[in-house]
């Protein structure tokens, strides 16, 4: 039987083994932490010296009539999935399709008023990603690295800069899709900034940082908002937060826009007029109780997972809106980008 003696010396042991490892776990945290600063601060001077030139504004437009603004609403892009009809190469000959297409259509709107700025909403699915779905490697053109770092930055990076050269301002709103999710199906337990998408974003935003006229709204949390002015604050989030009913999402999203409606008071930050989402790949503009809705579609063409396992197919396209402070939306188009639309 131990004595009070021979307790006390566990005791003492046990604390002075506590000590030690704390200390050492201090040190590995403190160790890790430098690490990191040194592969960011690396990662930064890496894209710095690209020295892509900032571009040239366009001509002020000094007219006194009410400016709108343009909101490129982009998303699905899944840049690395790989079909019959669709893949990187593909997708960045539909992207500059866009930008040429929005430049177009502004022009157009132009010949009655003003249209200064651009918000480029981006919610999510810009890449498609690894281990996202079983199948998913014999789907795809290119590697996540691939993805997230080279095709990715120089396919975005493009359309913001055409906007640059477009508008005399630009800013990005952006938040992640569930494709940029790592880990496959255990992506939850990673942590929430670990995700392909966010990353896509902040590289971006490092190569274009010396654009005096871009501004960037990036999404803490699976939501932004984006605030255009009275009447056109926009709730961005990518949509695989709503369930469908009987397999038709429609019903879902009546739910979750009128309950996040009503939060307004408890949670200020999530004050909004309307509603942009992504992840159906079908393009849906909805009225529900004065709140619009629109769901985007996707680049993508033919997806034969989308074929088989929900008897589904879209059309490739993006939502091209404008909008003027205390009237709110003047204008909506859905830019179809298909071969048949060159």
């Amino acid at each position: 039987m131990q004595s009070e003696l021979d307790y006390q010396t566990e005791i003492s042991d046990l604390t002075r083994e506590i000590d030690r490892l704390q200390s050492t776990i201090a040190k590995e945290r403190s160790r890790s932490e430098r690490y990191f600063t040194a592969v960011a601060d690396a990662v930064k001077s890496g894209l710095k010296s690209l020295r892509l030139p900032n571009v040239p504004p366009p001509v002020k437009d000094r007219r006194r009539k009410d400016a709108e603004t343009a909101i490129v609403f982009i998303s699905d892009w899944h840049i690395g999935k790989a079909t019959p009809s669709y893949s990187t190469a593909t997708c960045e000959e539909r992207i500059s399709r866009l930008a040429r297409k929005v430049v177009e259509i502004t022009n157009i709107q132009r010949l009655d008023h003003p249209v200064k700025h651009c918000a480029i909403i981006a919610t999510g699915d810009m890449i498609e990603g690894e281990l996202i779905f079983p199948g998913q490697a014999w789907e795809v053109d290119s590697s996540l690295y691939r993805q997230v770092t080279v095709d990715g930055p120089r396919i975005l990076s493009d359309l913001i800069r055409t906007m640059l050269a477009n508008f005399e301002s630009v800013t990005v709103y952006a938040t992640p899709g569930n494709h940029g999710g790592l880990g496959g199906r255990s992506r939850r337990d990673m942590h929430p900034e670990s995700n392909a998408d966010r990353m896509l974003y902040q590289i971006v935003r490092m190569v274009l940082e010396g654009e005096s006229r871009l501004s960037w709204q990036l999404a803490d949390d699976w939501y932004t908002v984006a605030d255009l002015g009275d009447r056109c604050r926009f709730l961005c989030l990518h949509g695989d937060q709503v369930r469908g009913w009987a397999g038709i999402p429609w019903y879902g999203w009546a739910r979750r826009v009128l309950g996040w409606a009503s939060l307004s008071r408890l949670w200020p930050d999530m004050t909004f007029d309307h509603v942009l989402a992504g992840h159906f790949h079908t393009p849906v503009s909805m009225y529900l109780n004065g709140r619009r809705v629109w769901i985007n579609a996707s680049t993508e063409s033919h997806n034969p997972y989308a074929l088989e396992e929900m008897s589904s197919a879209g059309e490739p396209a993006q939502w091209l809106l404008y909008v003027l402070p205390g009237r709110g939306v003047t204008a909506e188009y859905l830019v179809q980008l298909g071969d048949d639309y060159a």
